[in-house]
């Protein structure tokens, strides 16, 4: 990648300080962000100590040293190595989330010790780009295979004219609700936002017990990708010109989804639960919320958590829109392969970031045993993925019905390079807004003025 000199070190030392305390990140392959799924039990350090958990089938081919996490991976892993002579996949598993960023951060400081693939969320990509610690993969190939991909997927993926990574999973995302409890209180299912606050209101008055769904303060992916949809642009930024930020954190749209979701907690509408823990899982599966706002991956937690309604009727159907004259897709997570680099030979690097997932074969482990959501194409508008029957919402066809075309919708989302920062400052205004110090307004008009003065502190130039 081709080194930058205007107050580079400075981005660099804020993106190296902020990733290094990653603590909670929006998810695909590891819902909570903080390592509590994913493959486990793999200890060495693959591109530090040279240790590998899998299996070398050659052992005369260059080694390629991955870090990931994802799910059954070694499978994926294995069957790369036994179909390729010239290079192999050295991996381990050093950790999900936050653990593995940290390590990865400590080794980009070190100027040693890191893999040379790496597995990656999408909102962490523009943060390590300021630290000049991923390949630009167009001059590998990667353009090559973009037709292979969804749209929203290889933006996500990219910056301006390069490209950092190649996608893998994706969470675009839809809405399931109780069928038998809006049956029971004889409330039409909402097909709008504004369908959606009437029914919450209808429930209530009917009796229901419950809230209509779960607003999570600590869920900051899922309420910006809301933002998205209502036509917020959050952030522009450019690896070709890292100093400078676009921030419009409180623009109009986003405001009015902010103020829509406030005034459903204040008329107690809606709960506030955190996200990932244990009580949210159960309250999802025992009656608790009727409706759930759901990425394509979450429906595979849920299945066999205890307390689950044995009433309950589950229905998966696309994502409720703000302007349904004007339809958009949301996606929530997500996860990429990017070489890192420190790779010793980025060449064999890139082959083993664009092909370790680039083929049916390895998708049927993805899909099967690892319960990824593909974002490669061929799998992704297979016979066998779209016609797929969830046992959790009694055979239907989710896949065909809702999030296929939601994941080909999704037109991609440009992240800040501080993501873990600012989804920190909306958790904690959103807490003060739901305790009721602040209004909707004030949420995004403080975090906007955090942001700003943060990143101006950084060493960026700001623009609204």
């Amino acid at each position: 990648m081709k080194s930058h000199t205007y107050g580079r070190k400075a981005l660099a030392c804020a993106g190296a300080t902020l990733l290094a305390v990653t603590t909670l990140l929006s998810a695909c392959s590891s819902p909570s962000g903080t390592g509590t799924t994913g493959t486990t039990g793999a200890t060495g350090a693959a591109g530090g100590d040279g240790s590998c958990t899998n299996k070398i089938t050659k052992a005369s081919a260059p080694q390629v040293t991955v870090w990931a996490w994802y799910p059954a991976f070694e499978e994926v892993v294995d069957l790369f190595n036994s179909t390729h002579d010239d290079v192999q996949i050295c991996w381990s598993n050093v950790g999900a989330g936050g653990n593995e960023y940290n390590r990865f951060t400590t080794a980009i400081q070190a100027k040693s010790g890191a893999p040379d693939v790496i597995q990656l969320e999408n909102e962490v990509l523009g943060g390590y780009l300021i630290q000049d610690a991923l390949v630009d993969l167009t001059k590998y190939g990667a353009n090559d295979v973009k037709a292979n991909y969804t749209e929203g997927a290889w933006k996500d993926s990219s910056s301006g004219d390069g490209v950092y990574a190649i996608p893998v999973d994706g969470g675009p995302v839809g809405f399931m609700y109780r069928q038998d409890i809006f049956d029971k209180y004889k409330v039409a299912v909402p097909k709008t936002w504004e369908d959606f606050a009437q029914a919450a209101q209808q429930l209530k008055d009917a009796g229901f017990q419950g809230y209509m769904t779960d607003y999570a303060p600590n869920a900051i992916a899922e309420w910006q990708g809301l933002y998205n949809q209502a036509g917020a642009s959050t952030f522009s930024f450019d690896i070709a010109n890292p100093e400078k930020l676009g921030v419009d954190i409180n623009s109009a749209p986003a405001k009015k989804v902010q103020a829509y979701w406030n005034d459903l907690i204040s008329k107690k509408l809606v709960a506030t639960d955190d996200a990932f823990t244990t009580d949210w899982y159960t309250k999802i599966v025992d009656g608790t919320y009727a409706t759930v706002v759901a990425a394509a991956w979450q429906p595979g937690y849920l299945s066999g958590i205890a307390g689950a309604d044995p009433a309950a009727k589950w229905v998966s159907a696309p994502i409720l829109q703000w302007n349904g004259a004007k339809p958009a897709q949301v996606n929530w997570g997500g996860s990429t392969f990017a070489v890192t680099t420190q790779a010793k030979q980025p060449d064999l690097a890139a082959k083993v970031a664009l092909d370790v997932f680039g083929n049916l074969d390895a998708w049927k482990i993805g899909v099967e045993k690892a319960a990824l959501f593909p974002t490669y194409l061929p799998e992704l508008t297979s016979d066998s993925f779209k016609n797929l029957a969830s046992p959790f919402f009694n055979g239907q066809q989710i896949n065909k019905d809702v999030y296929l075309p939601a994941a080909q919708g999704y037109s991609g989302t440009v992240y800040s390079p501080f993501t873990t920062y600012y989804y920190d400052q909306m958790t904690q205004a959103n807490a003060k807004m739901i305790q009721g110090d602040i209004t909707s307004d004030q949420v995004l008009d403080q975090v906007q003025d955090a942001i700003v003065s943060y990143a101006t502190q950084q060493g960026f130039t700001v623009n609204k």
